[in-house]
């Protein structure tokens, strides 16, 4: 589809009543136009950022969140560390709440934005904070868990900048050999997932380790679709409550 090819009927239908919009870069010309109409409607944008493509660094200048593959931190920003990158991306875009960069069956990383700017908070170098963060990670804990810094602080990167903010980080659940069956899909399945838990107002604890089983959910049969839970799934129950 081009732009020509979307009437401002069918626009104005499609965001009617939306409470969040998401696009992944493709068909940039046509996504912007819609992104545009979404951001005019203070309609929250989610980017899943899995490449570099045309295109998608206007998608992003309106974005309010966004979920990026292991690689494309580092790509688009040129930093030397994934947290690094976050940082970078963070500066880069104003708007953005927070960033996610998701590690396949090694979690993910949150870089969540505060507002607050005070002189008062501590500081620390965001790759140092990372490791503290991974060391108090149970290794024993099968299901996912998410360890945050406790406090807003003041994050810098070395040659990059510094702001104010949390950093996150989530496992994945550690499926046993004979459940895993297929991980297709798992990427998007976790991403359907965070869309889901930002509309419901999910804190950035429990959004994680939720996208996560979902996630892991989905890996517990073949295809893409087949195995992807029902909101009522007895799995889900311990996220959701």
């Amino acid at each position: 589809m081009v732009p020509s090819e979307l009437s401002q009927t069918s626009l104005f239908s499609a965001l009617k009543g939306a409470r969040l919009a998401y696009f992944d870069g493709r068909l940039h010309e046509t996504a912007l136009v819609v992104a545009q109409e979404a951001a005019r409607r203070k309609i929250p944008i989610l980017i899943d950022a899995e490449r570099k493509r045309e295109g998608l660094d206007d998608l992003l200048s309106l974005a309010d969140y966004a979920v990026c593959s292991a690689k494309f931190p580092q790509q688009w920003t040129e930093a030397p560390s994934i947290p690094s990158a976050l940082v970078s991306m963070l500066l880069r875009l104003p708007n953005i709440k927070f960033v996610i960069v998701t590690l396949g069956e090694g979690g993910c990383i949150m870089l969540e934005r505060s507002i607050n700017e005070g002189s008062d908070l501590e500081e620390m170098d965001v790759d140092n904070l990372l490791e503290l963060l991974k060391q108090e990670i149970d290794g024993n804990n099968a299901i996912p868990t998410c360890i945050s810094s406790k406090t807003v602080m003041r994050l810098s990167a070395d040659r990059i900048g510094t702001l104010s903010g949390r950093l996150l980080v989530g496992t994945a659940e550690k499926i046993p050999s004979s459940e895993l069956i297929d991980t297709t899909g798992a990427g998007d399945a976790f991403v359907g997932a965070i869309l889901y838990a930002i509309c419901a107002d999910m804190p950035p604890e429990k959004m994680l380790t939720f996208a996560a089983q979902v996630a892991a959910a989905g890996c517990r049969g073949l295809g893409a679709r087949t195995s992807l839970p029902w909101r009522t799934d007895p799995l889900l129950a311990p996220f959701l409550s």
